[in-house]
């Protein structure tokens, strides 16, 4: 059998400035890069298993989960595939067929599918609209008080800690409290954030959180991280009756190869630039305000910024597309003639884009490009 050519070259990072923020925060580290030549075959970290992953010592997984419950200051940790997966195991473990989850409006889809698949019931906290689309620990209280007075069943909460769409920061610590005094278990959804920012769980009076090795911890993933308290621990990592080694929630083995090498190889450079979070959320800032000399473009969600994932409405841009012969494309087609991707092709009525991990003068770069287009592009 003669196979295709499935084009398995990528010279997008190499070649350009990525501004895509499901990306910013992946990029593997030097000693990552290493890792995936030497363990890019499947189930190569499994050498020296004996049944548990969690427990090999060469190379040295269990000493790796210390370090990584240490960083996020949890009681247990495991990886995952990713987020979704640990939000599922959680809900899973936690909950039973009927059961109602509170969920925050602004949720990722994966936190929706969890919910689904477990055959759980969902009520939302809305955020407060146009233009901060922000979820307040108030809008949070009533939603979960009035949820109990209804008598709603409610056996876990969540919280997106940043969400995807607008970047917004929330007040995870005061939600975790309010969840707290109310006797309801809550989950934090770290995906943009473990890896990019500090994560303290028993500071935030958090139960569980998750976060996403690929996405903001530079790993090759998927992989993903789940923490938790003790007092969960045993109902979350019961073990299998016939296979007895074997941790349920997780069917025996998670993360594996790449992935988990990946993300081992590059814990000692997260916590590095975690240290540093001050300074991408300032250049952030300082890219919006460039931004932002361009007429009609304007950062939506809180403001100023507490993180790198910024959403502008642009209809400057939009303006210029109707004319342009090149509608919808243009805009991506002339930051590509500059170096510049990760605005998805046919978009300009709004854009989300991320520059962290990005020097001043490359941030200064790119917003200069966004001002000559807006300029000239007609």
């Amino acid at each position: 059998m003669e196979c295709q050519d499935y084009g398995l070259s990528r010279t997008l990072e190499r070649e350009n400035l990525n501004l895509n923020p499901l990306q910013r925060g992946g990029l593997l580290s030097a000693k990552a890069r290493e890792a995936l030549y030497e363990f890019g075959d499947g189930y190569s970290v499994c050498d020296y298993c004996a049944g548990r992953l969690d427990e090999v010592a060469k190379p040295s997984i269990n000493g790796f989960l210390e370090d990584l419950a240490k960083f996020i200051n949890v009681d247990a940790v495991r990886t995952v595939h990713g987020a979704r997966e640990g939000k599922f195991a959680v809900m899973h473990a936690m909950c039973e067929k009927g059961d109602t989850v509170l969920v925050d409006g602004n949720a990722h889809y994966t936190t929706h599918l969890a919910v689904e698949r477990n055959h759980l019931n969902m009520i939302e906290v809305p955020n407060n609209g146009a233009p901060e689309f922000e979820i307040t620990p108030e809008k949070y209280r009533e939603t979960l008080e009035n949820a109990i007075d209804q008598n709603k069943n409610v056996k876990l909460a969540l919280l997106t800690h940043v969400d995807g769409d607008y970047g917004n920061l929330t007040d995870a610590k005061q939600i975790g409290k309010i969840c707290k005094d109310a006797g309801i278990p809550v989950a934090l959804n770290c995906a943009y954030s473990m890896g990019r920012l500090p994560i303290d769980a028993k500071a935030m009076n958090m139960d569980f959180v998750v976060g996403s090795g690929h996405k903001s911890m530079a790993a090759s993933g998927p992989i993903g991280v789940l923490g938790m308290k003790e007092e969960w621990a045993d109902l979350l990592l019961q073990r299998s009756s016939r296979h007895e080694k074997k941790e349920i929630e997780m069917l025996g083995c998670t993360s594996r190869g790449a992935p988990i090498a990946t993300l081992m190889a590059s814990l000692p450079h997260v916590i590095e630039r975690v240290s540093k979070w001050d300074v991408e959320v300032e250049k952030t800032r300082n890219f919006v305000s460039q931004m932002e000399e361009i007429d009609g473009v304007v950062q939506v969600g809180m403001r100023p910024t507490e993180h790198d994932l910024v959403r502008f409405e642009t209809p400057k841009f939009h303006e210029i597309a109707d004319k342009h012969p090149r509608r919808g494309f243009f805009l991506y087609e002339e930051l590509k003639k500059r170096k510049i991707v990760g605005i998805k092709r046919g978009q300009t009525q709004w854009f989300k884009c991320s520059t962290y991990g990005l020097s001043q003068k490359q941030v200064d770069y790119i917003a200069r490009s966004f001002q000559e287009i807006a300029k000239t592009a007609i």
